[in-house]
């Protein structure tokens, strides 16, 4: 008899150790954002819905919902955290509003049990994860390929995307650190596009009249490449070098300048579709994986040579994008073992 029990437990324990990954299709997964006003986020959500309704359809998960604030507001953001606790989420996937302001409610959430991954707009709360590029290393790509473009240097103009967000100060941190390194350029004017062309063009417009003339470039943070073309073309300004962020229309601007008279630029973004990421990526540790808190993603990058194939593959009103499956997940956690 004793034996049969030692067995029995052996076999138990055999079991639970190949049962140790949780099976998650009760799980609910609830994606928070703070802002849908522009173009790269209109195509976050969509990439958001597309793959986690088919991770529904194959009982993967049981439900996977998106809810975006209507102020783009950290407190409301924070309402909304709360309440997505006491409606029974599993995981709470965060684009937030500000990196320190949202903590206390995504600490309440962790406190709850429930898994909470920030992405893009990440929070510096221990118990979250983060998924992000390396927004500094965007700031300095953009600043390389001016030094490499316009080697003798001159004035810039930087548009900066929505004030007090993570990601517009890391970016402007980065381009900070570029001009540190090529001194041959200045900054004479700065502006908040709030990545969206139409805020951009007209912010551009406003400050054109104060600045020189001789603009040699425009550092931007992605969907303001264009509203910054239309304001120099429209106050008969000579064109500089604007840098891009992977959006439909710059990639079509940029296309016909450069069939028209050889215009070159740099575009360069994160992938709106990091929020498919960041869904498997919570589905994960839900299913038992030890995941690293810190998961950078490569950059989106766009050049001379490949804007064709790029813009082929991008939807009108759209941006440059990739969608991560499964198994982009895998790789990506044990790339940051």
């Amino acid at each position: 008899m004793k034996k049969a029990i030692v067995l029995s437990a052996v076999t138990a324990a055999l079991l639970c150790g190949s049962a140790a990954i949780a099976d998650t299709k009760d799980k609910k997964i609830a994606l928070s954002n703070n802002y849908a006003g522009n173009s790269w986020r209109q195509a976050m959500l969509t990439s958001w819905d597309k793959i986690t309704k088919q991770a529904i359809a194959d009982g993967v998960v049981a439900a996977a919902d998106a809810f975006t604030t209507a102020e783009n507001q950290a407190t409301e953001q924070a309402q909304q955290i709360q309440n997505l606790i006491l409606e029974g989420y599993d995981a709470i996937v965060v684009n937030a509003a500000s990196p320190t302001a949202l903590n206390g409610a995504v600490k309440e959430a962790c406190d709850a049990g429930i898994v909470v991954v920030s992405f893009d707009g990440i929070v510096t709360e221990p118990c979250a994860w983060r998924i992000a590029v390396d927004f500094k290393q965007m700031g300095r790509n953009e600043m390389d390929f001016l030094a490499q473009k316009l080697p003798d240097g001159g004035k810039l103009l930087e548009i900066r995307g929505l004030a007090g967000v993570f990601v517009d100060d890391e970016i402007h941190a980065g381009i900070v650190e570029g001009l540190a390194k090529h001194t041959q350029f200045e900054v004479v004017g700065s502006v908040n596009g709030d990545w969206a062309q139409d805020v951009a063009q007209k912010a551009v417009a406003g400050i054109l009249p104060s600045l020189p003339q001789d603009i040699v470039g425009v550092v931007t943070q992605g969907g303001d490449g264009y509203g910054a073309a239309q304001a120099f073309a429209a106050a008969k300004r000579p064109m500089p070098v604007i840098v891009m962020g992977n959006r439909e229309d710059e990639l079509k601007w940029w296309k016909e300048q450069k069939d028209a008279n050889g215009y070159e630029t740099y575009s360069v973004s994160i992938a709106p579709g990091v929020s498919t990421l960041a869904f498997w990526v919570a589905q994960q540790i839900l299913d038992g994986v030890d995941v690293p808190k810190d998961l950078i993603v490569p950059l989106v990058e766009v050049n001379q040579d490949n804007l064709e194939a790029q813009l082929a593959n991008t939807p009108a009103g759209s941006v440059t994008n990739v969608e991560y499956s499964l198994d982009d997940a895998k790789a990506t956690i044990a790339a940051g073992k």
